[in-house]
């Protein structure tokens, strides 16, 4: 019986030897500062890799380690992926991805000849593509991982759900963060589709492969005000969402409303973006609302005449605001006025004044969007071409370098991100990449 015994209590103890080590090892590894680190940790030994690539791991990883910015996808055909450039910190990790990755987005099966995969959306290191070539409003999508080369396609939205009304109908297409806990392996996508009389939010889940209504509203429960600003400024209205703590925001400088989907709840609300010090914010400059969306001024940039409010993700329990406040003649001054609205349960949310942040001089910006607590700024320089008023030739053919920076919301904290060149007529619509290097985890697709 002893004889027995001993080697039963021998491999007890080497597995909780076993277990001990890899206990230790995980809390060695979660104290690794960077991805990069913990991928040279990950290739060290196989035992190493076995560990990292846990997903409960990695989950408590990017809790304690935000995602790093690797760069922006463009939505222009064939412009790609705009890595982070140095001194940025993750210029070495951006330039990994951009060499390994495809962003071409050519292992997508495609539709038919001159069938063209856009970038609409990218979060946690995936991109959601739309088809290009159609025109139809419910068009087909896919997920992809540009990294490991894997997608799903998804079909559109069904006509037994989208035909919804007579009339033109605008989408756009959100693909939602992994919330916490859940199966990263799986995603979901949103369109949000603006009917003549309502906005509704169709939703895909990979785990049932099909698409249901998840939010309708209507326009008048909103207000006719907001109603005729989405109507008439797609591209300033449901085409620009901040998504922050599960909810999407759209802001408008137009408008006395945010517009919110809470994914979380799955319904439409809005927030008062006229109360408090927004009142003055209005008397600013920039944010006048005599000046119309379609002005374009005598020194032309890419970009918007009116750069949109952001909302990011801020302090607990707040809505964190930017609004960039300057003017477009030579040598003009730019700030970024700090708001916040407390989300305590009264009836009354005044908006408050945090913050006024100088920005660099000898540019020229404007807004481009906030994820993951930063707020990104596109901006062109003092001494590149001034476009006349009058010549409008010069602006179908003139590039500019345009510079992006991100600002640390916590730290205020603005970092140049990489440069690119694009002219003035094709819409500024970047997608902000984070994410860890994709072969630390196992397939998401």
């Amino acid at each position: 019986m002893a004889s027995t015994a001993a080697p039963v209590a021998g491999r007890r103890t080497q597995s909780v030897l076993t277990d001990l080590r890899d206990e230790l090892l995980e809390e060695i590894f979660l104290r690794l500062p960077t991805p990069a680190e913990l991928a040279r940790a990950c290739t060290a030994r196989a035992s190493f890799r076995r560990i990292i690539t846990e997903r409960s791991f990695l989950r408590s990883y990017r809790k304690r380690h935000p995602p790093p910015l690797l760069g922006f996808v463009d939505d222009e055909v064939g412009c790609g992926f705009h890595p982070a450039q140095a001194p940025h910190p993750s210029a070495p990790l951006a330039r990994a991805l951009a060499d390994a990755a495809d962003f071409t987005y050519s292992f997508v099966p495609k539709h038919g000849e001159g069938h063209v995969w856009v970038p609409c959306d990218a979060r946690d290191g995936r991109v959601l593509l739309e088809d290009g070539q159609i025109w139809e409003a419910f068009r087909h999508l896919a997920v992809c991982d540009p990294l490991f080369r894997r997608y799903a396609l998804l079909p559109p939205v069904p006509w037994n759900l989208a035909l919804q009304e007579k009339g033109t109908v605008r989408t756009k297409y959100l693909l939602m963060p992994v919330a916490e806990g859940e199966d990263e392996t799986l995603f979901k996508v949103i369109c949000l589709a603006n009917y003549n009389t309502k906005l509704v939010a169709f939703l895909f889940s990979s785990v049932t492969g099909e698409w249901c209504i998840a939010a309708t509203i209507s326009w008048s429960s909103l207000g006719s005000q907001m109603w005729q600003h989405f109507r008439g400024c797609e591209y300033r209205g449901v085409s620009c969402f901040d998504c922050a703590r599960g909810s999407y925001y759209s802001a408008s400088t137009f408008n006395d409303k945010l517009l919110v989907l809470d994914t979380r709840k799955m319904e439409f609300c809005t927030v008062d973006d006229r109360t408090g010090y927004h009142i003055n914010l209005r008397c600013l400059p920039g944010q006048h609302e005599d000046v119309l969306d379609i002005y374009v001024p005598s020194r032309c940039r890419p970009g918007q005449s009116r750069s949109l409010p952001r909302i990011v993700v801020g302090r607990e329990g707040a809505l964190e605001m930017f609004s960039l406040v300057g003017d477009h003649t030579p040598n003009g001054s730019f700030h970024l006025y700090h708001t916040s609205q407390q989300n305590n349960g009264q009836s009354s949310k005044e908006w408050q004044l945090e913050n006024i942040i100088p920005l660099p001089g000898k540019y020229d910006y404007f807004t481009v969007g906030a994820a993951e607590g930063f707020l990104f700024l596109g901006a062109t320089t003092e001494d590149q071409l001034d476009i006349v008023e009058g010549d409008p030739m010069s602006l179908l053919t003139t590039e500019w370098n345009v510079d992006y920076f991100a600002l640390d919301v916590k730290t205020s904290e603005l970092t140049k991100v990489c440069r690119r060149r694009r002219q003035f007529f094709h819409k500024e619509d970047v997608h902000c990449y984070f994410g860890f290097p994709r072969s630390l985890s196992k397939p998401s697709i």
